[in-house]
């Protein structure tokens, strides 16, 4: 086979390293964009984070804008490029030109002289610091879990080794809901081999835990948990009390299915004793362990603030996510030019990387703005109104008016938020279909969903509208939508089917 060479022409993408990190720095959240600030913080000395010199003299302010004033003018940090938030390094009060690097820097040569410990072993003997220690780490995490809470009580309850057993088995079968998702019997038959216990024995048991908080827990179905709940009150208190425990007994897929005639009928009870009998069994929990087995709240910090001054939208960035970075003034006046040690090419490594990653934040900043100023253009009926007047939008338009690839535009409203004066949204939150109008227009499926709400709150609730009517009143808003149309978006809001929302009044 002959060897040849030969010349051609092509097209190609490379990504270079610095742009590669300004898209992953993009598509990151708040709090991993905090933690990847903090690991370059830790990994790059040329970084450091910009503080906030104040105080409270105002001598002392004054002295420190005119001496800042005048560190400005000079022209310092000679042969090094630096961005806008490097600037600062100039506003120092020493001369970066005159500093000469060291033979040796100082170190702390013994710990023992800096760091105290902070407890003298001799205070405590050490038998019970390890009792001590041996407490606290075996303490039960206060993270919310149901199983947690009744582990806490069957602790101080007075009990055998056998019945405590028992229990563990019955707890470690309820879920978050607090229902025993395990019967008696399957509960004895894992039991049964390692201990001779009878039926009775973990029927005990398990009345007990049915006792403990949240009332209602370690129930079997809905039935059982009311009717234990119900336990606590009295006729004296609650007339009612005799006929539901008799409903929930006996007709409660009636009272599911609000067939409200047949109660009435087979319970002989007028409308304003059912509405009574009503209200008193929707006082009770149908899940006892959901308050405790409650997740716990993901808190969400904006990216973005949005007001409204002088009839105008103003767009700003949360300036508190990130903290402000710039060089380090001082290593960066070690580095020489013409050196080509390995401390001295390692300090440049170092200092081109610090530059890429804050011109990259920046940039992050910037296309953060873009959108969210664009976002607020296009959604300003929905700023103004709320859902109702929220504009069908596609992140292919705000690409095309930003000029920007559709897949960037994707990456930036991904897991970044917006306070406004109507809520914290998420970017994508402004984007959605479209539903085509009697007059040729267009209307968002938010604001679809938001008046299938609307007119879902005003119905007359012993005649509540069905999918079909709820279609035909958009038809006369000339909102052309069918029946199928309204069926997905009010499943999709949570919103029970008609039968299920009938009520008494």
């Amino acid at each position: 086979m002959k060897q040849s060479l030969q010349l051609r022409i092509g097209q190609s993408l490379t990504m270079t390293p610095q742009l590669q990190q300004a898209i992953r720095l993009l598509q990151l959240s708040t709090l991993e964009l905090q933690t990847e600030i903090q690991e370059v913080l830790e990994s790059n000395p040329m970084l450091e984070v910009e503080e906030d010199h104040t105080t409270s003299d105002p001598l002392e302010d004054n002295k420190q804008k005119t001496d800042d004033n005048n560190d400005n003018q000079q022209d310092s940090t000679e042969g090094l490029e630096t961005t806008d938030l490097q600037n600062d390094a100039a506003a120092q009060d020493v001369d970066l030109n005159t500093q000469e690097m060291p033979d040796e820097l100082p170190v702390d040569s013994q710990w023992d002289d800096v760091y105290e410990p902070a407890m003298s072993t001799s205070a405590t003997p050490s038998g019970d610091d390890d009792k001590a220690r041996e407490f606290l780490e075996n303490q039960s995490s206060s993270d919310g879990r149901l199983v947690d809470h009744l582990l806490d009580q069957l602790l101080v309850t007075n009990m055998s080794d056998v019945d405590r057993t028992i229990a563990l088995a019955i707890i470690d079968g309820i879920d978050e809901d607090g229902y025993l998702q395990e019967s008696a019997e399957e509960i004895h038959s894992g039991l049964v081999n390692d201990l001779e216990i009878e039926l009775d024995e973990v029927e005990a048991v398990l009345h007990l835990i049915q006792h403990f908080d949240p009332v209602g827990v370690a129930a079997r179905d809905l039935k059982e948990c009311l009717l234990l709940q119900m336990e606590r009150f009295s006729t004296e208190d609650y007339p009612v009390l005799k006929k539901a425990r008799q409903i929930i007994k006996d007709h409660l897929d009636l009272l599911g299915n609000h067939d409200y005639a047949k109660l009435k009928r087979y319970n002989r009870i007028t409308d304003d004793e059912l509405a009574d009998i009503i209200r008193f069994i929707q006082s009770l929990n149908p899940k006892p362990g959901g308050n405790i087995s409650r997740s716990s709240t993901q808190y969400v910090v904006p990216d973005v603030f949005v007001t409204k001054s002088n009839g105008r939208w103003n767009v700003r960035l949360n300036g508190e996510t990130a903290p402000k970075l710039r060089i380090n003034p001082t290593y960066a006046s070690y580095i020489q030019r013409g050196k080509q040690s390995d401390d001295n090419t390692f300090m440049k490594n170092n200092m081109q990387e610090a530059r890429w990653f804050i011109k990259s934040l920046q940039s992050r900043n910037e296309t953060l703005m873009r959108v969210a100023t664009s976002i607020v253009e296009h959604q300003r009926t929905f700023l103004d109104y709320g859902e109702e007047g929220m504009k069908p939008l596609v992140l292919r338009e705000i690409a095309e008016e930003l000029e920007l690839h559709e897949s960037t535009i994707s990456r930036v409203t991904t897991q970044k938020y917006m306070h406004t004066p109507k809520g914290v949204f998420e970017f994508k939150y402004f984007f959605s279909s479209h539903v085509g109008t009697s007059d040729g227009g267009e209307c968002s499926a938010t604001a679809i969903r938001a008046m299938i709400k609307k007119l879902v709150e005003g119905e007359e609730p012993r005649k509540p509208l069905s999918d079909n009517k709820i279609a035909n009143l958009l038809v006369d808003q000339g909102i052309n939508v069918a029946r199928r149309t309204v069926a997905k978006y009010r499943e999709a809001m949570m919103i029970p089917p008609s039968n299920e929302r009938k009520r008494l009044a």
